[in-house]
């Protein structure tokens, strides 16, 4: 056999030779084996040794003490069985639907860790963690528009559609919030296991009190039915890392020896700390005063830089000492010894990450500026960003469409939007008596992808204006001007009768990924049918009009 030939055939042997983390699923898994032999020829040959062993036992002294059997016995190896029975493991980032990780590395899949784990689905059991601050103040995911209670909810049936099991959902830094009390009797009413923990006083710094009854003990302790114990959030800060030092500590009081690992994507260890990418996962959790630093502990203990960020750095001598005090030793040096983290080594084209990253961290610095706006942000989050911009040594000129946007603006005297489409070409829109600017940005990018010419009137005014009439005239609504989703519904209700607005309408797919731009802050509606169409999109932080009230 040779092995550099097998190397060259399967490159994974040449990674597992070189010590490289691997993660294999043999191909053939589940597959029936097709063997030369039956069980029948196995008892066959079974009873054949025994027959021989006493002339084995006489010509090979050796095997006198086992009757001459020649085949090794099972022997139970209790610290092997010890270190599988249970292991933690922290899925750092969004596990399910990761739109971050996919903007600024392109080519990333939303669910590539959810793939992952499906193949360890029967070793697997889900454990969702929510703060209970968060529940407080209603945060809300950026990306989907929802809150984190509802998201857990919703990545409960998207775990389970998978056929992952949800065993419990865990309520951390409770301290007897009345809106935490209310979901957990919801969860509660649905036959979902919540468990509670509390906030610590002195927490990272006080290890003493952390590592003791009055600590950790106070938690509850989370009862698990599976090796595999994975610990996932809807999104950063919800207490993941916490809840896995917490179970580790319980686990040892009742007699198990758990192990723990995380699992995460951001910040990537192998960059350099200021690279884009880095800026960017900054820049995402700016309203939870994150910070990429370089991890001294793997500086000291191995001489070699690497990236991690502030909460990891700051929770490891925690980590270090429940681990001292449980096992005698901590198998991790580092807070990056600790991390699964391969995506530094996938980047195959640094200037698209770099680019793709830089776009991200200007569309945060908007979505910044429009929380402060609308009273949602505070003022330290849009300066956080502003500074994290400037050390890309980027500003908003480098985001093409804005530009756009607000040149239209200000030729038409009113609301204007800017989309760049796949080919890099800019498309306008602008606010007419019939059609707010986002409705006709999207209504000639599709006209300019299908071919069409832009002078085309792809919906009829005899479509527009009894939508509306019944917006004004039955439903209340003040505002006459089509929103993006009426828009859309009147264009598939031209398609059924006009070719033109049929092949339009089969664009819209080309729409996802585009960049756009709108000169004042949009509603709800827009905002939420932008996302729909995966349309990466910014906004001007003032409003269309001058009431107190939007």
């Amino acid at each position: 056999m040779d092995i550099k030939k097998m190397m060259v055939s399967k490159p994974v042997i040449g990674r597992m030779a070189n010590y490289e983390e691997i993660f294999w699923i043999n191909p053939q898994s589940g597959k029936e084996a097709d063997l030369p032999f039956s069980m029948d020829d196995i008892d066959d040959a079974e009873a054949r040794l025994l027959r021989f062993a006493p002339y084995i036992a006489s010509a090979f002294p050796e095997t006198a003490k086992t009757g001459g059997i020649i085949e090794s016995k099972l022997i139970p190896i209790p610290k092997m069985k010890e270190s599988l029975e249970k292991s933690l493991g922290e899925f750092g980032g969004k596990l399910f639907d990761d739109y971050h990780a996919s903007r600024v590395l392109p080519g990333f899949e939303p669910d590539s860790k959810l793939r992952m784990l499906m193949h360890l689905s029967d070793q697997a059991e889900i454990i969702i963690v929510i703060s209970a601050k968060d529940i407080e103040k209603n945060k809300v995911r950026g990306d989907l528009g929802i809150t984190y209670d509802s998201d857990v909810l919703r990545l409960m049936d998207s775990f389970k559609e998978k056929g992952l099991f949800v065993g419990s959902v865990v309520i951390t830094q409770y301290s007897g919030q009345g809106s935490a009390n209310l979901f957990k009797a919801r969860l509660e009413k649905l036959g979902i296991k919540v468990y509670t923990h509390y906030s610590i006083e002195g927490y990272p710094s006080n290890i003493p009190l952390i590592v003791s009854d009055e600590g950790y003990g106070k938690n509850d302790y989370i009862e698990t039915s599976r090796p595999l114990v994975i610990i996932t959030a809807p999104g950063p800060g919800s207490g993941k890392m916490a809840t896995c030092l917490s179970q580790l500590y319980h686990e040892h009081k009742r007699g198990i020896r758990a192990g723990y690992a995380k699992f995460e994507t951001f910040p990537i260890w192998n960059i350099p700390l200021k690279h884009p990418v880095n800026l960017a996962y900054e820049a995402a959790t700016a309203d939870l005063n994150d910070v990429n630093m370089i991890d001294p502990f793997h500086l000291d203990a191995y001489g070699v830089t690497t990236v991690n960020y502030n909460r990891d750095v700051e929770i490891f001598p925690v980590l270090d000492a429940i681990f001292e005090r449980i096992y005698g030793e901590n198998p991790y040096k580092s807070p990056t010894d600790m991390g699964v983290n391969m995506a530094g080594n996938c980047i195959c084209d640094d200037d698209a990450c770099r680019e793709a990253s830089n776009q991200e961290i200007i569309r945060r610095y908007y979505a910044a500026l429009n929380g402060l706006a609308e009273g949602t942000a505070q003022e330290e989050e849009a300066f956080k960003i502003e500074l994290l911009m400037k050390q890309a040594h980027i500003t908003v000129e480098d985001r093409k469409v804005v530009d756009a946007a607000l040149k239209r603006a200000e030729e038409t005297n009113g609301p204007a939007a800017a989309m760049e489409l796949p080919n890099g070409q800019i498309i306008t829109g602008k606010t007419s008596c019939l059609l707010g600017a986002s409705s006709a940005l999207l209504l000639n990018a599709l006209k300019n992808l299908a071919g069409l010419n832009d002078e085309l009137h792809l919906i009829s005014p005899s479509v527009i204006e009894p939508i509306q009439k019944l917006k004004t005239e039955y439903l209340g609504s003040i505002n006459p001007r089509l929103h993006t989703d009426e828009i859309l519904i009147a264009l598939s209700i031209c398609a059924a009768t006009d070719d033109n607005a049929k092949l339009a309408l089969e664009q819209i797919p080309k729409l996802s990924g585009c960049q756009a731009h709108t000169s004042v802050m949009l509603s709800s509606v827009d905002i939420k049918q932008f996302k729909r169409l995966n349309v990466q999109l910014t906004s001007e932080a003032k409003y269309e009009n001058k009431r107190i009230y939007h």
